[in-house]
């Protein structure tokens, strides 16, 4: 049975009220990501729904305390926003936006043209045949004027192409490509300037730190700028594992995208700890794997030595962020607690994933405190 402070002892309720006051200095007295980093870069993580709209009030706190740039999850994809042809449903969005402007946080948009999650009614007409390049070609600029435009002052990034390329650093085979063409990314960022000329453009894109993708990465910037576009910022998605990147590519990566006069983002950042379920090292999203237990070691629990393992290459990867702030703009993580991390349903569903910074209480894990120490030592 519940006790309610009436049916409480007078010692009951001393003790409930010490818990309290202790509990309250202790997250007060708690550091802040975004105070120990703020002389270097934003820090930020993705968000969803139920943090936006406040009915997840741990990670709410967590958020407002810790970061001070945020990223949509889902909540401004092309499926969610844009189901079909004439509606558009900006509630959740709108939640986002205004939850960023309440907290005074550098608000990322993400994404405007991407592959997946991508309805496809999109690429088709209304006999389910391919769309010609001019109607798609529409449909795109209708959609991004209409997004952009509407948060337009109040979103200040875009992650206008995501994921474009494939893991040899060719550009990838998606719809867009083969109805459009090639300049469907030359259109894409020319339709979100001219949505909003003050926004930064932005391309997000995963393993960039593998030399042949990241050198396709190099060859679709340059030709985007000597086509006149300005891209602000390439996005390093950051899914890592314990011991893939190196941290010596992670380094050239940054410093390859940084003689091209831009600016880097670590825009989705987690640490996989458990086993790999294939030997790919891809991020994409329609990967699926069956659940087994050699997948799932840690459903009881991260033992401590793989907490010190993670924390250390947490703290291996920032100081490798430190050593590069001078090109670093913000660090993103992908998810708030080990909780709401995608790495427990993908690519494995019903995984117990341990990934980011704070575990499933809302409390930080040693990596918190390896990630607070390497500001203090940059």
């Amino acid at each position: 049975m519940r006790v309610t402070t009436r049916q409480a002892s007078p010692v009951l309720i001393l003790v409930m009220g010490i818990l309290t006051t202790v509990l309250a200095t202790h997250a007060y007295a708690q550091p802040a990501l975004k105070d120990a980093y703020k002389d270097y870069f934003l820090v930020g993580a993705a968000l969803n729904e139920a943090q936006v709209s406040g009915t997840d009030s741990c990670e709410v706190a967590l958020i407002k305390k810790q970061f001070n740039t945020i990223s949509p999850e889902n909540l401004l994809k092309w499926g969610l926003v844009h189901p079909e042809p004439n509606k558009y449903d900006f509630g959740p969005s709108d939640r986002y936006v205004e939850f960023g402007r309440e907290n005074r946080m550098f608000i990322v948009g993400h994404n405007l043209v991407w592959h997946y999650e991508t309805p496809t009614w999109v690429f088709q007409d209304d006999k389910g045949n391919p769309v010609d390049r001019d109607t798609l070609l529409a449909r795109m600029r209708e959609h991004i004027l209409t997004v952009v435009g509407r948060y337009k002052g109040k979103i200040g990034g875009w992650d206008v192409v995501n994921e474009a390329l494939d893991e040899d650093g060719t550009l990838r085979k998606s719809p867009w490509l083969r109805i459009i063409g090639e300049d469907y990314l030359l259109k894409a960022y020319q339709f979100a300037h001219e949505a909003d000329p003050q926004a930064q453009l932005y391309y997000n894109d995963y393993l960039l730190e593998n030399p042949g993708k990241r050198e396709g990465a190099i060859a679709l910037i340059k030709k985007l700028q000597s086509q006149g576009i300005h891209i602000a910022a390439i996005g390093l998605q950051g899914h890592y594992n314990l011991n893939w990147p190196t941290t010596e590519d992670v380094g050239k990566t940054i410093q390859a995208f940084s003689s091209l006069g831009l600016k880097v983002m670590i825009t989705e950042l987690d640490i996989d700890v458990l086993p790999p379920a294939s030997h790919s090292q891809a991020a994409e999203i329609g990967m699926n794997f069956e659940l087994q237990a050699k997948l799932n070691p840690y459903t009881n629990g991260l033992p401590d030595s793989v907490q010190q393992t993670l924390a250390k290459r947490y703290a291996d990867l920032f100081a490798v962020f430190l050593k590069h702030r001078d090109s670093i703009t913000r660090v993103t993580f992908w998810g708030v607690t080990d909780a709401n991390s995608c790495l427990n349903y993908w690519p494995v569903k019903g995984r117990t994933s341990y990934p980011l910074l704070f575990d499933r209480h809302c409390q930080p894990k040693p990596a918190f405190d390896a990630v607070v120490q390497a500001a203090r030592h940059p």
